[in-house]
């Protein structure tokens, strides 16, 4: 079976896509009908203007998968491109933590009213966590590339025991440069 993960990868984008463009559409209608219906009095311009703002993150994510990761096909049915891993880490998962974190912050707005757009704050302060954390595991991981005229592992004291039992038999001291 030629292109048989890449086939998979079609596939498994594809459900993703649909399940995404659904949970989407179904918080958009419920958003709507429960602010005209059951909460009207306290639905006004800016309630909508407010969900416009604030969800138009989530539409551009989620348009944005829909370009990286919906499968392409040719005319007579053959696959050309599967698309990006809407699976992936790094980036790919952030985006997905800022739609999810949207649609909770909708449905939260939908039943307790405007006020709940100020939990959609997380995503900025979350966002300085994950860079600060990222920097200083980097600046950590960097440190010994410094150089200097001795090793890490000799200016913290720490010897192998194969270098203690060389240096106990009078054999060659270990030199570090």
């Amino acid at each position: 079976m030629a292109q048989k993960a890449a086939k998979q990868q079609a596939a498994r984008n594809t459900a993703i896509l649909k399940r995404t463009h659904l949970i989407s559409l179904a918080i958009t209608i419920f958003f709507v009908l429960l602010r005209l219906l059951v909460f009207r009095a306290s639905c006004t311009r800016a309630t909508y203007l407010l969900y416009a703002l604030l969800s138009a993150p989530a539409f551009a994510i989620e348009f944005w998968f829909e370009r990286t990761g919906r499968p392409v096909t040719a005319s007579n049915g053959e696959l050309k491109k599967s698309g990006e891993d809407l699976e992936a880490k790094g980036l790919t998962d952030y985006m997905w933590d800022i739609l999810y974190w949207t649609w909770g912050c909708t449905v939260t707005a939908t039943i307790l009213g405007d006020m709940a757009w100020w939990g959609y704050l997380v995503v900025p302060l979350y966002s300085v966590w994950l860079a600060w954390t990222t920097f200083g595991g980097m600046r950590k991981g960097m440190a010994g590339m410094a150089g200097g005229g001795t090793s890490a592992g000799t200016a913290n004291g720490a010897i192998s025991n194969r270098q203690n039992k060389q240096e106990k038999r009078g054999g060659q001291k270990m030199q570090y440069r």
